[in-house]
């Protein structure tokens, strides 16, 4: 497994976008709604590192509560039916069985960690 990406929860897409690219230094690399999930997301990286960054904005959010704003951690699998069966056998907490997102080549999962963090699982067709 390798770590893919780390997402935040933003308030204003438009605004953070601009911080991370105008005063961060970040390349918008690409940006989608996912009207399913009344979401938007923008990925941004940093060309030195290869690290990346998701911006996600949830339309239907009006609650902010300091420290809700780490949305996950990604991680890649080669295998996802190889991956969950090991999850499962460790008692590792399986907050959405995997599925893709219309129009997505992906499949995704999402676990928990011991301190309720979700982790992204991602497979790419």
């Amino acid at each position: 497994m390798r770590i893919l990406h780390t997402s935040i929860t933003v308030k204003d897409m438009d605004e953070s976008i601009r911080f991370y690219r105008d005063i961060m230094g970040l390349e918008l690399e690409r940006r989608r709604e996912f009207p399913e999930n009344k979401a938007e997301i923008a990925f941004l990286a940093d060309k030195e590192s290869g690290a990346q960054l998701e911006l996600t904005y949830w339309k239907e959010k009006t609650d902010w509560t300091s420290g809700d704003e780490l949305d996950h951690l990604a991680f890649a699998v080669p295998n996802m039916d190889e991956a969950i069966k090991k999850f499962k056998e460790h008692r590792v907490e399986i907050a959405r069985e995997p599925y893709s997102l219309r129009g997505s080549t992906t499949r995704i999962a999402f676990i928990k960690d011991p301190n309720g963090i979700w982790l992204e699982i991602i497979e790419r067709r």
